[in-house]
């Protein structure tokens, strides 16, 4: 199980702060790196890089915009070899502003895109890495898109100088075939100097798995966070990840306290993980919106009901 190229991120600010806003206070998200550097992770995703004229601050915490002088506060007097991450979507994106890499506290710089705007991901992965910064483009709501624009994408991606291509099963509908199917078709596409990475959202609770199977065709990047936070029912969780990967170089125990001590409590305040309206989503290969919606509803448990309400639309 132990192979050297491999690379853990913990994305666990980022995707989770798509539960609250982003509104997760410095003394959480400076533990939360605390725990990540005594734990050997090789990244921590701090947030998204968003304009502030197309999100207005009134509405966002600060991890919406990860200003550097903001990520500087947080790692500041803490001893780390931990890279840090930061999100930008091609989509919807007004001038960005990115300083040199070796002026920032940020090492990578992720393009979250869908196919369609994949000339706009491939702008901004160019920028960044023209700048010093390691660079992937994350492919979202995968299982929506037709392979012939697929590999139209990566056929472009493949002449591009981004250092990782993901695999985002955005809506949980994957199934571990269709996960070796897709690392496998990144793989016929993509450079060999271009690694592939996974991230798996856990509708079906398929998250886990599903990264061991990007592992075992040789997708190299891997996506986790604590507890398995983030949007709905959340993402891979990084502990049981971790425990998977048996590399010393991971330590379980910082992993562990940081949820224990954090992420409990926190999950009194916010919901996330397994929920069957986010599994209905899933097995429909919906985005998670209307069961984020109906959870906020008197209605949150009544599961037949929105299934049929959620097939029904589809037709």
């Amino acid at each position: 199980m132990y192979r050297e190229k491999i690379k853990v991120l913990d994305c666990t600010i980022r995707d989770g702060g798509l539960i609250n806003n982003h509104r997760f206070t410095d003394e959480f998200v400076r533990e939360a790196y605390r725990a990540l550097s005594q734990s050997g992770i090789d990244y921590m995703e701090m947030g998204y890089r968003s304009s502030r004229e197309l999100c207005p601050p009134k509405d966002f915490g600060s991890w919406k915009y990860c200003d550097d002088e903001k990520i500087r506060e947080i790692t500041d007097g803490i001893e780390s070899n931990l890279k840090l991450s930061i999100m930008v979507d091609a989509h919807r994106v007004k001038e960005q502003q990115f300083a040199p890499a070796d002026e920032s506290p940020i090492d990578m710089v992720r393009v979250a895109t869908y196919v369609k705007d994949m000339d706009k991901a491939i702008e901004m992965a160019k920028k960044c890495h023209d700048l010093g910064y390691e660079t992937t483009v994350n492919i979202m709501a995968i299982s929506k898109e037709i392979e012939p624009d697929l590999v139209e994408s990566l056929d472009q991606l493949a002449r591009c100088p981004v250092d990782v291509v993901y695999v985002v099963d955005s809506f949980g509908a994957l199934y571990c075939e269709q996960i070796e199917y897709l690392v496998k078709l990144y793989r016929e596409h993509l450079p060999e100097d271009k690694e592939i990475g996974v991230h798996c959202h856990n509708n079906q609770q398929l998250a886990f798995g599903n990264t061991i199977e990007g592992i075992i065709h040789n997708a190299n990047y891997l996506d986790g966070s604590l507890y398995g936070i983030g949007r709905g029912p959340g993402n891979c969780p990084l502990e049981l990840l971790v425990g998977f990967l048996k590399n010393p170089k991971f330590k379980l125990s910082p992993v562990l306290k940081v949820i224990e001590e954090q992420m409990l409590p926190m999950q009194k305040e916010i919901e996330w993980g397994y929920i069957i309206p986010y599994a209905i989503t899933g097995i429909l290969n919906e985005h998670p919106r209307a069961a984020i919606a109906v959870r906020k509803t008197a209605n949150k448990d009544n599961y037949a009901e929105f299934y049929e309400e959620t097939r029904d639309a589809e037709v």
